[in-house]
């Protein structure tokens, strides 16, 4: 039986559960891979009640589109219609090899990408749709307009931008309206509150943010990174180096005296205090295990005291993240 989640208004026409699911470790990235426990993590996101599923072309090379697009069709009708699946391009890794990729936003590439996801997915339109990247080489009005072309094709119903600076935002909405922009964002990644936040609420442009936990580090349950399966691509990420680890592991600090207060996880009090940030973010934590899908689900369920709230806030003015979000190869893309 399908169980019930607070709702979100995100942006002007989605309503959401106030969590929703970041798909991409189940087919690549954080570690092996079971496509079987794969799909039942996916039926166990919906009976969960989390009804925003956000995949990529990207993710496993379309795998993630694919594994999801199976489950997609073994539900009923109305449970089907309940979901809304969000999906990108931008990241061309079909000529590369490992995790190296080109950033790619010309109309034409967009649109073979648009027909390859809804075949992977089986569904006739993507309710929520991204440019993944932010392409350089690429005319942002000519790109705003091939997928308000497709909007109009009944291919996508909603449109979003990742990782996008505000001129380019601005320049985007233009043409046509950005529902979306995802972006990461947590107690260690604060930027955007300085330039693009403030432009999302004043316009009510709905903010998804990735990698909420901080890749797994607010958690509290990385200690180094060679407790990493070999296969896990936060081994190479600087902010999982030794030094730079030992350094973060100052923010843990500050939560833990809220986990007592508050009977509860780091996890989610990292996730309480995202969604205390404005009404209209909906993060999209993903796991592998069913019992971190609940206490994540959990988290919308916590309110903080707003001292509380003020406390995490003044955290970046103490606590001096080390390490770049990526290594060079993955902030490409990145404003």
């Amino acid at each position: 039986m399908t169980q019930s989640l607070p709702q979100r208004k995100l942006g002007q026409h989605l309503t959401v559960s106030a969590i929703g699911y970041g798909a991409m470790g189940l087919s690549e990235f954080y570690g092996d891979i079971d496509t079987a426990k794969a799909s039942s993590m996916l039926h166990e996101v919906i009976d969960s009640g989390v009804t925003l599923i956000d995949t990529a072309d990207m993710y496993g090379r379309g795998a993630n589109e694919k594994l999801i697009g199976s489950v997609l069709k073994t539900l009923p009708a109305s449970t089907r219609a309940g979901l809304t699946i969000a999906s990108k391009c931008g990241i061309d890794r079909n000529s590369t090899s490992g995790y190296n990729r080109n950033i790619n936003n010309h109309p034409d590439y967009i649109r073979k990408c648009c027909d390859e996801s809804l075949t992977r997915l089986g569904i006739e339109q993507i309710d929520l749709y991204y440019i993944h990247r932010i392409d350089p080489d690429a005319v942002i009005e000519e790109t705003m307009q091939t997928l308000a072309d497709l909007v109009k094709e009944g291919k996508i119903a909603n449109v979003g931008l990742c990782e996008v600076s505000v001129p380019v935002l601005q320049r985007a909405c233009a043409v046509y309206p950005v529902d979306v922009v995802q972006t990461e964002y947590s107690l260690w990644t604060r930027e955007i509150e300085d330039d693009i936040l403030p432009v999302l609420k004043k316009s009510n442009i709905g903010l998804v943010p990735y990698s909420p936990l901080g890749r797994g580090f607010l958690t509290g349950k990385i200690q180094n990174k060679d407790e990493l399966s070999e296969n896990d691509f936060r081994r190479t990420n600087p902010r999982f180096q030794d030094e730079n680890l030992e350094h973060n592991k100052r923010l843990l600090q500050a939560l833990e005296p809220m986990t007592i207060k508050y009977n509860c996880t780091m996890g989610q009090i990292a996730l309480a205090w995202l969604l205390a940030q404005w009404e209209h973010i909906v993060p999209i934590p993903g796991t592998k295990n069913p019992k971190y899908l609940h206490e994540n689900n959990q988290a919308s369920l916590l309110k903080l005291d707003a001292a509380d709230v003020q406390t995490l806030n003044d955290l970046k003015n103490t606590i001096n993240i080390q390490g770049e979000r990526y290594t060079p190869e993955g902030m490409k893309g990145i404003f």
